[in-house]
């Protein structure tokens, strides 16, 4: 990952614009969720056990995106559409974390149906559900920081879908938009072949059960470049005939980086 980026707002006025990239968008969503369900598929019928290992490298790593979207669920049609918008002004692919921690309950109640049902076959085990929840968890955080760190970039949606209004501390009632939030904090920083070619050059220019359980985290946002419409707008209208990620410097030269000491900004 190069750069983080928190998005306030995003909004396409005509609502047959906003179709259209929906379209778009689920289209990406879908091929992304097709390769975790074929590979699922096959892990569960190899033997006996479940590899944890392959499973967690071979979800992912097939899915090539530029960008890392982290958006609480009630913004998923939200993500969509801005997925949809990047690739359909840039070409680039976007990777919807949704698409990772939706499918988890998919694949919990595959493992648990195969594992943890009791001799009724109609309720589960409760230490056999903890033991398979941990070992599902597990494995979404690593798929999680494995994507994290292939995308060039990370935009959160930051809404009030995603987070708690109070007077000074930020929090999100979801722990992996706080997992997501965290681990790009700390993840190794990389920065793409064509800016170190460049020089560098860009910082220089001017140009996410009926009584759902609710637990509260903190979450630093400082270290996320603000983002909103007016800037895509500038970005979409600059006039550049770059596609691609090399299109993401345009972004990247209208908000420039912010200098931290920690980790992820040396």
């Amino acid at each position: 990952m190069y750069r983080g980026f928190k998005l306030k707002s995003f909004t396409i006025q005509s609502e047959n614009e906003a179709t259209r990239l929906l379209k778009i968008g689920e289209t990406i969503f879908s091929e992304c969720k097709a390769v975790c369900e074929a590979d699922l598929r096959t892990f569960m019928t190899a033997s006996n056990s479940l590899d944890g290992s392959s499973i967690t490298k071979s979800w992912f790593p097939k899915i090539e995106a530029d960008i890392f979207i982290s958006h609480s669920h009630k913004d998923e049609r939200a993500a969509k559409i801005l997925a949809g918008w990047f690739f359909d002004s840039f070409k680039i692919r976007s990777f919807i974390d949704s698409c990772i921690w939706g499918y988890s309950a998919t694949l919990l109640k595959i493992i648990d149906n195969a594992y943890c049902l009791n001799k009724d076959n109609q309720t589960y085990s409760y230490d056999r559900r903890n033991q398979t929840t941990s070992h599902v968890n597990m494995m979404l955080a690593s798929a999680i920081s494995m994507m994290i760190d292939k995308a060039e970039c990370l935009i959160f949606l930051n809404t009030p879908n995603s987070i708690v209004p109070t007077e000074s501390i930020i929090k999100t009632e979801s722990p992996w938009l706080y997992y997501e939030i965290g681990i790009c904090q700390t993840i190794r920083k990389q920065i793409p072949d064509r800016v170190l070619n460049e020089g560098l050059k860009i910082f220089s220019r001017k140009e996410y059960f009926e009584k759902a359980i609710q637990i509260e985290y903190e979450i630093d946002l400082s270290h996320l470049n603000e983002l909103n419409f007016e800037i895509l707008n500038i970005w979409a209208n600059s006039g550049t005939l770059k596609k691609g990620p090399i299109a993401l410097d345009i972004l990247y030269s209208l908000s420039p980086e912010k200098k931290y000491s920690n980790n992820f900004h040396s």
